[in-house]
């Protein structure tokens, strides 16, 4: 079987959420929110979507390239490989690995991090190329048709629960708040959110971003912790961040916010709650055994440095 690898095409991003979605079921991918993100993708990330085709043109592997410009540390890369199960083991991913290195090698990258599913074949494949495991991740996985939710909690004083749809005049509090727990959330690359307009352009108007369910946790009329929510309009809902203001922390704020928005999903007819977790986040992972997630699937960052 011929298998060639090209970049991206708009018309591709049905055959790339299709990969995404048999590769890596528990996260979202609709063919809308890869054309979105395309389309905004940051000049300075040099990203560079690819997909291995099979010899009838069909999309058979996706890769996900780009430099981490929003890291305090420059020459960072990273590369996402996923494969359609069906076809694993015709060489499409070697071929898709190979021109995302050069890539990113071309663009400054000197550390390159790649996510890989916890399977032993997956692992060996990573290593026979030159990478090697660092931190890992989980993936969890709630039913909400069968779950029993913890009870809805009145606020405590001074405390209100508003939706994203709140700050729809005025969202830059929301962007603050992201940018306060972006800052120290646990991983190997840091991020830094300074940017109001691509934030605005790329997180507040992504397709995925469900405003309706988002929910905030305001103390004194300051937005102090949250829960994002993201729906793919198939029934399913994912918390793309909970997270608290570190001058907040402490109160079960984010358990609150987290709570209702769950509540919202199932309201709203959402059937499959997701969301991930490092598997060294020991607050956040109570906090999702508490709602009743489990364990879906674990994956591990691997990292190799080149040039």
């Amino acid at each position: 079987m011929t298998v060639i690898v090209r970049d991206v095409r708009a018309e591709d991003a049905e055959g790339f959420a299709r990969v995404r979605r048999a590769a890596l079921p528990f996260m979202l991918a609709t063919a809308e929110q890869f054309r979105f993100d395309w389309t905004h993708a940051h000049p300075d990330g040099h990203e560079r979507p690819l997909v291995a085709v099979a010899e009838d043109g069909g999309i058979i592997g996706t890769a996900q390239v780009r430099i981490a410009h929003d890291a305090p540390e420059p020459g960072i890369g990273s590369v996402n490989v996923y494969m359609d199960p069906a076809h694993a083991g015709r060489g499409g991913g070697s071929l898709l690995l190979r021109a995302a290195e050069e890539h990113l090698a071309e663009h400054g990258a000197r550390t390159l991090y790649s996510w890989v599913l916890d399977a032993p074949e997956n692992l060996a494949w990573a290593e026979r190329r030159g990478y090697a495991p660092s931190r890992s991740a989980y993936f969890l996985r709630l039913d909400l048709t069968a779950a029993e939710l913890p009870p809805l909690q009145a606020p405590p004083a001074g405390v209100e629960l508003l939706t994203a749809e709140d700050f729809s005049a005025d969202p830059r509090p929301l962007f603050e708040l992201d940018a306060l727990t972006t800052a120290d959330e646990p991983g190997d690359v840091g991020a830094e959110l300074d940017d109001y307009a691509h934030w605005l352009a790329t997180t507040w108007e992504h397709p995925l971003f469900d405003r309706a369910l988002t929910t905030v946790a305001v103390v004194d009329g300051v937005p102090a912790a949250f829960s994002a929510a993201q729906t793919d309009g198939l029934g399913r809902y994912s918390t793309g961040m909970t997270g608290t203001a570190p001058a907040y922390r402490g109160r079960g704020l984010a358990k609150l916010a987290k709570n209702a928005s769950l509540h919202r999903a199932r309201a709203a007819g959402r059937t499959e709650a997701l969301t991930g977790n490092d598997t060294g986040n020991a607050p956040i992972l109570a906090i999702n055994e508490w709602f009743g997630y489990q364990v879906a699937a674990r994956e591990v960052r691997h990292v190799r440095k080149i040039g």
